[in-house]
């Protein structure tokens, strides 16, 4: 499709046996937003393959993969921490989710009718539970016509008029939640679990 960036490896060099193999959706927080965090698509594929990933597939510039692991996703998240400052010498958070966890936020869309611009309606991946008192900020926040959905380990938010100047956004995107948080579209949330389908 036109503008799509979706690149595969398809061999990897590790011994993978297919018993135990799962697909899992790896999400990178905060990387190649301006000049910080830089971190290279092609080579993060093949870091990840050399470390024994296997059918590495990257979705856009943004930090989005589709792999299949031996490991639980707990796992998977923190041997990707490795390998990236093993290799780019950063330090970045990395939340994982499976295609079943995936097919549920995206069946439960709870603001389907409202939200009408797939870019403008953001999805947070939380590494683990929200802490009422960032629920609370989140919640203090929030200015109309934004709407704002806690569901699990997932924040869906609406920003009708963009996030440049949304004090929910900042609050969403900043690291004051007190657990591990990265965001995507809802377009980039329909394209990774269908990258994860396949």
């Amino acid at each position: 499709m036109l503008g799509q960036r979706i690149y595969t490896v398809r061999k990897p060099t590790g011994n993978l046996d297919r018993f135990g193999v799962s697909t899992q959706i790896v999400l990178l927080r905060g990387i190649n937003i301006g000049p910080r965090n830089r971190v290279p698509m092609a080579r993060l594929r093949e870091a990840l393959e050399e470390a024994g990933f296997a059918e590495v597939r990257t979705h856009l510039q943004s930090g989005n993969v589709v792999l299949e692991s031996q490991t639980k996703p707990e796992q998977t998240a923190r041997k990707c921490e490795r390998v990236i400052e093993d290799e780019f010498g950063l330090e970045i958070d990395v939340v994982v989710r499976t295609p079943a966890e995936l097919g549920r936020v995206v069946k439960r869309n709870p603001l389907g009718k409202v939200a009408r611009d797939p870019k403008r309606y953001q999805v947070s991946f939380l590494a683990g539970p929200l802490p009422v008192a960032a629920k609370r900020k989140l919640e203090e926040a929030l200015q109309e016509p934004e709407e704002l959905v806690f569901s699990g380990r997932e924040i869906y938010a609406w920003h009708p008029n963009g996030v440049a100047r949304s004090k929910l956004w900042a609050a969403l995107a900043g690291r004051g939640l007190g657990v591990t948080a990265t965001a995507r579209n809802w377009t980039t949330v329909q394209k990774l679990l269908e990258l994860a389908s396949r």
